[in-house]
């Protein structure tokens, strides 16, 4: 049987036998398919009957490394399982649980803080929208949360990346890949005033003419300003957490994941290596993307 059986005799159960609330149920649905599209991308032909702790591990590790889950979500997303496994082991379907042997993320684990959606509006809401620094900022925070860059991404974004018509921005990631990611509409906003109403203005520098965001001298703005301008705002947000341009990143991960997100979407989007060399991803359209931003992503 595959793993979509069991996750419809699952749900079944926990509606039935166990009377839980639909969100209740779509929450312990969405970590076991986030565990079927894990072994998926691995291109493991495992069931859940013979799933072992080991590859549970690896998910685990999986959704650390590439995703960037902090242990408090891995550990939400374990507990799903286990009451997955619980349930197989309940009706005699298996005889072993995978799940009762693992260990859970070790909460000290250090990882890079994310933002929940009301803190990454109290950044936005620092900016002093009077000037026009301030209005390229708001251009460059709704750019980070809206598509997950990498903050070289962000400083290398040109104008002739950006495709309004389709709601997509061509990146140039690590290596040199390139990927289109979705775009959202606050952004998209704020970009156009950014470009049509201040950038304009600007004496832009020869061989900058072409990047999208500049500093007041008309030159491409460097990571350690972006950095500065986002560790500022943080700190006039009255927000103590370590933040910085991957912290932006991090919370797009997170909370398109949490909110029920498919991985190969999401890690799609991320333009991570340890899926751009996977066939699986190139097959994934764009309109697919678009509607995993607008459904799951805060913003939309």
């Amino acid at each position: 049987m595959s793993w979509d059986f069991y996750i419809r005799q699952f749900k079944n159960y926990l509606k039935l036998e166990r009377s839980l609330s639909e969100n209740s149920i779509e929450a312990y649905i969405h970590d076991v398919v986030k565990l079927k599209q894990f072994l998926e991308i691995s291109n493991s032909t495992t069931s859940p009957l013979t799933l072992e702790t080991s590859q549970l591990q690896e998910f685990l590790e999986y959704l650390y490394r590439e995703i960037g889950l902090t242990p408090f979500s891995q550990a939400r997303i374990l507990s799903g399982l286990k009451a997955f496994y619980k349930y197989l082991l309940f009706e005699e379907i298996i005889d072993k649980d995978p799940t009762q042997l693992l260990e859970g993320p070790k909460l000290g684990r250090k990882l890079p803080d994310t933002l929940n959606f009301h803190e990454i509006e109290q950044v936005l809401g620092a900016i002093d929208m009077s000037t026009d620094e301030g209005m390229r900022n708001r251009a460059m925070l709704e750019t980070l949360y809206s598509s997950g860059l990498r903050v070289s991404e962000l400083t290398g974004l040109r104008l002739s990346d950006i495709y309004f018509d389709i709601g997509f921005l061509r990146i140039i990631g690590k290596g040199n890949k390139e990927r289109l990611v979705p775009v959202g509409r606050e952004a998209q906003k704020f970009i156009r005033i950014y470009v049509n109403e201040i950038r304009c203005h600007l004496n832009i520098k020869k061989g900058h003419e072409d990047y999208v965001f500049l500093n007041r001298r008309g030159a491409r703005l460097t990571r350690v300003m972006i950095f500065t301008i986002i560790r500022d705002l943080a700190a006039r947000a009255g927000i103590r957490k370590k933040v910085s341009p991957h912290t932006f990143r991090h919370s797009f991960a997170t909370h398109l994941i949490e909110g029920g997100a498919d991985l190969r979407a999401v890690q799609e989007m991320l333009g991570h290596e340890s899926i751009t060399t996977t066939e699986i991803y190139t097959h994934l359209d764009r309109d697919y993307l678009k509607q995993v931003i607008r459904e799951f992503h805060p913003r939309s």
